[in-house]
């Protein structure tokens, strides 16, 4: 299969083309913005690869959680490439795609409690399990740190953590069941995990790119300021 892969959600701007299991990828940590430069990064993978955007079978995508503006970039962006192309889109959830980075260090059990930092006190969460393709254990939420749970069921089983939500409350490395060791809490979700979980799930969740949504998971995505 022939997959390009795009993630704006967090600060961490990336994308990957994967070539039948051959990978090209480029980053960029990215203060704001970035519609210029994931179009670039996309640009320099086909000038690579020496392919056209046609060639491809399909167009994956972080589909969120993550940043407002990020998750509706990385949507938009695979939305006009998919329609230009005739491609199908698909959305991979960021936070199964930063577990899929997790449960592929070395060493790192096959349960990962995944955290990123969602702002306004809050955690984007969730838990997943290896090998292979990460398999999502809990539905992802949205909550105040004291909500995350490692399940009961991990209990007395190796637990890593990863995201932007460790480093954010320091508290969460402290929960019963994960091990403290093995918290990764400076990864963010990248695009070559997302195709690698797309190609291991091939076409059959594909979507049209009229079809493509977002995922925020918090309904209030902003706070309006008071007036006096």
């Amino acid at each position: 299969m022939k997959i390009l892969a795009l993630d704006t959600a967090t600060e961490l701007c990336s994308a990957t083309l994967w070539i039948n299991g051959v990978c090209l990828s480029r980053e960029c940590a990215r203060p704001q913005g970035g519609g210029e430069l994931i179009l670039g990064m996309v640009a320099e993978l086909l000038a690579e690869s020496g392919l056209g955007l046609s060639a491809l079978d399909a167009i994956a995508f972080g589909r969120g959680p993550g940043a407002f503006t990020g998750v509706r970039l990385a949507v938009a962006v695979a939305q006009g490439l998919g329609f230009a192309a005739g491609l199908p889109l698909l959305p991979i959830s960021d936070l199964r795609a930063l577990a899929q980075q997790a449960l592929g260090h070395g060493g790192a059990p096959e349960c990962a409690l995944i955290c990123q930092d969602a702002r306004m006190g809050e955690v984007y969460w969730g838990c997943f399990e290896g090998p292979g393709a990460a398999r999502q254990a809990s539905a992802e939420a949205v909550a105040a740190p004291s909500a995350v749970r490692v399940p009961e069921a991990w209990l007395g089983r190796g637990v890593c953590g990863a995201g932007s939500g460790f480093e954010a409350h320091p508290s969460l490395c402290t929960l019963p069941g994960l091990d403290p060791a093995l918290v990764w809490g400076q990864l963010r979700p990248r695009a070559l995990q997302i195709a690698q979980l797309a190609a291991l799930e091939g076409l059959a969740r594909a979507v049209a790119p009229e079809n493509a949504q977002p995922v925020y998971l918090r309904d209030e995505v902003a706070t309006l300021p008071s007036r006096n």
